[in-house]
């Protein structure tokens, strides 16, 4: 896949995410697993964050070659010009592994729109595959493009009965989304955690939420593209 193709571009506007499968090849799967679990182990500090539900692990540029093609991948720029229409900066890139028997996330949109990080492109990619009974990412089909919603969680009233879908795709697919749709992960009811790594992009001129330049390792840049650099806003 080297660019995002016309239907999934199609949904991505209409209904404001989309899943791409095949992100990561099959035979690249297991040793981004492996990387994934190591990374994860081996976080100190306030890089790594246990809440309730899920275990968050945060620069995930800076932990290992696994995973350096994940916020180049061509479909995946190609569907920030589309959102975001202008320059743009990669923000953050984390782990999140949910807990099994974690219940459903509530309705939220990312991103104010009067912020300067706004308009904000976000992708998932499924290290394990995504569905109804182990909390794949639920989203209201459309409701990106309402504008009576700030940032933060969705009001009760309005997010029971909103219509949302579980983005369900087999590991290794990636799941980008409009920062604005109103999503939350659904319940884990299944016997096992769900693994992915989480991103997003925005606007050039916006804040990112992780300081890549500062946290940049002299491996890391040494290894990496000028295209990453640029992306980097290194």
């Amino acid at each position: 896949m080297k660019a995002l193709p016309p239907a999934a571009a199609a949904d991505l506007q209409e209904h404001g995410f989309v899943v791409l499968p095949g992100a990561v090849a099959e035979h690249r799967l297991e040793r981004l697993r492996d990387a994934y679990t190591a990374a994860v182990e081996s976080a100190t500090g306030s890089d790594i964050r246990i809440g309730t539900t899920s275990t968050r692990v945060t620069d995930f540029v800076n932990r290992g070659p696994e995973f350096d093609d994940l916020y180049v991948f061509p479909p995946l720029l190609e569907a920030c010009s589309l959102v975001i229409g202008g320059p743009f900066k990669l923000s953050s890139l984390q782990a999140r592994t949910l807990r099994e028997g974690a219940p459903a996330q509530g309705l939220h949109v990312d991103v104010d729109r009067t912020s300067p990080d706004w308009p904000l492109l976000g992708f998932i990619l499924m290290v394990d595959e995504f569905r109804p009974d182990n909390g794949a990412t639920r989203f209201v089909p459309g409701s990106h493009r309402r504008t009576d919603i700030p940032a933060g969680d969705i009001p009760g009233a309005l997010s029971r009965g909103a219509g949302d879908v579980p983005a369900c795709g087999a590991a290794g697919s990636l799941l980008v989304f409009n920062g604005s749709t109103w999503h939350g992960h659904g319940s884990n009811t299944s016997p096992r955690p769900r693994r992915s790594l989480q991103g997003a992009f925005i606007p050039r001129d916006g804040k990112a939420g992780t300081d890549f330049a500062a946290r940049m390792q002299p491996a890391t840049r040494e290894r990496l593209s000028p295209l990453a650099h640029y992306l980097l806003a290194l």
